[in-house]
């Protein structure tokens, strides 16, 4: 039995690390920093994503029950929410287009879309920021921990060769070490897979409810102009 839970010592995450080579560790030690980092971001932007949700909901509720919009829009002037930006460039480009006395109506529905479309494409690529991080992880980490693994197992083949044993106690810790580099490669790697699925599919989710709310303002200030023909304001 002794001799039993010595060996599984030795097999322990920590001794296969401590007995790695420098190569295999430095590996190691990178993918670990990685896993981190990858779930540094993961929480971060779960979080920011669900709380901007929540907020969007709540917005959009709000500004179609309100009465006057311009009164909305100065009360949330300071507001960061994509939907808010996307409101608030909708409405500096219809000042701008109804301040002259002739008032080009076709070109002032183009450029309302315009600018919303180009809110909604701004405010996607400042929150997918750092998103590519987890496809770069996802993707190039089980191949930094096969590296770990091959070289490991060629370290491993060469001792063999010194020592001139075939045993399985000569081979079997070169080969844990080795097999632990790509274990530690996964474990990086599939979270930020899984992780990136999920937060590309909440900004697409996203983008769509911006979208729909961007049609819909544009269709009402569309309709706002067609009164202001009928009126002759």
């Amino acid at each position: 039995m002794p001799t039993v839970e010595a060996s599984a010592d030795l097999m322990s995450p920590l001794n296969l690390f401590l007995q790695a080579d420098v190569v295999v560790k430095t590996v190691m030690i990178g993918l670990l920093l990685a896993s981190v980092w990858t779930w540094a971001i993961i929480f971060t932007h779960a979080l920011r994503l669900r709380r901007i949700n929540r907020q969007t909901d709540r917005f959009e509720r709000d500004f179609w029950a309100t009465d006057d919009i311009d009164a909305f829009h100065a009360r949330r002037s300071e507001d960061k929410l994509p939907i808010a930006v996307v409101m608030a460039a909708a409405l500096d480009e219809w000042r701008r287009s109804t301040k002259t006395a002739t008032v080009d109506r076709a070109g002032t529905r183009e450029r309302l879309a315009s600018r919303m479309n180009a809110a909604v494409a701004a405010e996607l690529d400042r929150l997918s920021d750092r998103l590519n991080i987890l496809a770069t992880v996802g993707s190039v980490a089980p191949f930094v921990g096969l590296f770990g693994t091959v070289w490991g197992i060629m370290r491993s083949f060469t001792a063999i060769a010194g020592a001139n044993n075939t045993s399985l106690a000569v081979v079997a810790p070169g080969i844990a070490e080795a097999l632990f580099a790509t274990a530690i490669g996964l474990f990086a790697a599939i979270p930020a897979v899984i992780a990136y699925n999920r937060l590309t599919h909440g900004l697409d989710r996203l983008e769509a409810k911006l979208s729909r709310f961007a049609d819909r303002f544009h269709a009402t200030l569309s309709r706002e102009l067609e009164v202001e023909a009928v009126t002759g304001h």
